[in-house]
C-alpha cells in the first residue's frame, strides 16, 4: 500500500502547470502545403473517372475532422500505414511497375519500396509506444495495490481479457477480414480497456466483487481513473496543447493512402507524372520524420506526466505490520484450518501467508482440500510444505473448501501463521457500455 503523503489532486489546471514546461515545437510549414497538394492530386485523378465504392467511403473520411481523441488519432495513423503497406506490397502494384520495362519504371518501382521501408519503420515506432504506454499506465496504477492476492487478481483479470482480445482478432483475421475491420476491432478493444480502467476507480462491472480488496489505494489515484473519460477532464488539457498538429498528420496520412488508392485504380489510364512521384515522395519523408518526432515528444511527456504517479513521488512503500492480516499459533502437533463454503463457480479462494520466523529453515505443511454436499472430498492442492506462499484457485464446483495448515509433523516447535484468506465471489464482464472512453 502507498503513502498518500504528498500526493495532489490530478486536475487541469494541474496538468496545464506540467505541461507548461513541455511545449511542442511547431510542425513544418510543409506538413499543411504537402498536404493541400497531395489533395488537389487527388481530386484530380477523380475528374477522369468517378470513384469506387472503397474509394468514396476513403474520401468521405478524408473530408472529415480527424478524431478528437489522442488515443483514437494514433490507432487511426496506425490503421492508415498498414493500408498504404498494403497497396505498396509488389504483388499490389500496378502490372508495369511490378515487372519495370523501362528506366522510368525501374526507378518507380525502386521509389515504391523505399517508401514502403519508410511507413514500415514508423509504425514500428508507433507499436512501441503504444505497447510501452499502455503498459506504463497499468502498472502504474498496479504500484498502488497491495501487493497480495488482490494485485494478482487484477492482473489475472487483465491477462485473461487481453487473451481474449487476442483471439477476437485472430478469428476476424482467418475469416478474411479487412484491415479496416481488424482497426475497428482493435480501437473497441482498447475502449475497452479504458472503460475497465476507469470501473477500477468506480469498483462497477468488473471489479464490482473486487471492491473491498482495494482499501488502502489512494483515494487521487481511484479519482483520477474514473474521471479519466470525462470531457472535461484531465484528458482534455491534453488534447488542447498537443491535439492540432496530431490531427494534422492525421488528416496527412489519409491524403496520402487515398491519392495512392486512386492511383492504383487508374493507373493504366493516368500513368504517374515524374512531379507526381516527386509529391508523393516528399510527402512521405515530411509525414514519417513529423509524425516520428511527435510520438518520441509525446512518449516523454507521457513518461514523467503526474497521472502516471511513480512510487517516488508518491512516497516510500509503507513498511508496517497491515492489519488485514491475522496471526495465529499452530502448536506442534496439530493442524489449522480455515474454512469456506462456495455457493457459486467460478468464485476464487485465495490466499497469502508466511510464517513468523523463529528459527532458520522452517516451514509448514499446506493443501487445500474440497468437500461437496454429500460429504465426498477431492484433494485440490496437494500438500506440500512453505515458508510462505500466495496464491488463488478458481471453484468449478460448490461446497466447501477447507485450507490446512499442517504441523502435525512437528514434535516440539509451534509456528506462528500470519495469513490473510477469503473467498471472491465471480468476476463477470459488463455489459456493453455506449459511452466513450478516452486514454
Amino acid at each position: 500500500m502507498a503513502s498518500t503523503e504528498g500526493l495532489v489532486p490530478i486536475t487541469r489546471s494541474y496538468l496545464s502547470s506540467y505541461y507548461n514546461k513541455y511545449p511542442f515545437a511547431p510542425l513544418s510549414d510543409e506538413v499543411a502545403l504537402l498536404s493541400s497538394e497531395i489533395r488537389s492530386l487527388a481530386n484530380d485523378l477523380l475528374q477522369d473517372s468517378p470513384p469506387s465504392q472503397d474509394e468514396s467511403l476513403l474520401i468521405q473520411e478524408a473530408d472529415r475532422q480527424p478524431p478528437h481523441k489522442i488515443d483514437e488519432n494514433m490507432w487511426k495513423n496506425r490503421e492508415h500505414m498498414e493500408e498504404i503497406l498494403f497497396l505498396l506490397e509488389r504483388s499490389h502494384w500496378p502490372a508495369v511497375l511490378q515487372q519495370p520495362s523501362t528506366p522510368d519504371d525501374a526507378e518507380s518501382a525502386n521509389v515504391l519500396e523505399q517508401l514502403s521501408q519508410k511507413f514500415q519503420k514508423t509504425l514500428n515506432v508507433l507499436k512501441d509506444f503504444q505497447s510501452v504506454n499502455s503498459d506504463r499506465i497499468f502498472n502504474t496504477v498496479m504500484t498502488y495495490m497491495p501487493q497480495d492476492f488482490r494485485g494478482t487478481l487484477i492482473r489475472q483479470q487483465r491477462e485473461r481479457s487481453e487473451r481474449n482480445k487476442q483471439a477476437e482478432v485472430d478469428t476476424l483475421i482467418n475469416s478474411g477480414g479487412s484491415i479496416r475491420d481488424r482497426y475497428a476491432l482493435l480501437w473497441k478493444q482498447q475502449m475497452d480497456r479504458r472503460r475497465q480502467l476507469a470501473q477500477l476507480g468506480s469498483a462497477t462491472g468488473v471489479y464490482k466483487t473486487l471492491v473491498k480488496y482495494l482499501v488502502g489505494v489512494p483515494q487521487v489515484l481511484l479519482d483520477f481513473v474514473r474521471q479519466i473519460n470525462d470531457d472535461d477532464g484531465p484528458m482534455e488539457e491534453q488534447r488542447q496543447r498537443y491535439g492540432a498538429p496530431l490531427y494534422s498528420l492525421t488528416a496527412m496520412v489519409t491524403f496520402i493512402r487515398l491519392f495512392l488508392l486512386l492511383v492504383w485504380g487508374r493507373f493504366n489510364a493516368n500513368k504517374l507524372k515524374r512531379h507526381q512521384f516527386a509529391v508523393l515522395e516528399e510527402a512521405v519523408d515530411v509525414y514519417t520524420s513529423e509524425f516520428e518526432r511527435f510520438i518520441k515528444f509525446i512518449g516523454e511527456v507521457f513518461a514523467n506526466s503526474p497521472f502516471f504517479i511513480s512510487a517516488e513521488v508518491a512516497g516510500a512503500l509503507e513498511t508496517g505490520k497491515n492489519d488485514e492480516y491475522k496471526e495465529t499459533t499452530v502448536p506442534a502437533g496439530k493442524n489449522y484450518e480455515v474454512s469456506f463454503m462456495v455457493d457459486s463457480v467460478n468464485s476464487y479462494i485465495a490466499w497469502d501467508f508466511s510464517l513468523v520466523q523463529g528459527k532458520i529453515n522452517m516451514d509448514i505443511g499446506f493443501s487445500l482440500e474440497y468437500t461437496n454436499p454429500s460429504g465426498e472430498k477431492t484433494l485440490i492442492l496437494p500438500y506440500r510444505r512453505y515458508e510462505s506462499d500466495q496464491g488463488n484457485f478458481c471453484t468449478v464446483m460448490v461446497g466447501n473448501y477447507k485450507l490446512i495448515w499442517d504441523n502435525s509433523y512437528s514434535s516440539f516447535f509451534k509456528k506462528v501463521l500470519r495469513y490473510k484468506v477469503d473467498c471472491i465471489p465471480p468476476v463477470v464482464e459488463p455489459a456493453q457500455s455506449t459511452a466513450e472512453v478516452e486514454g
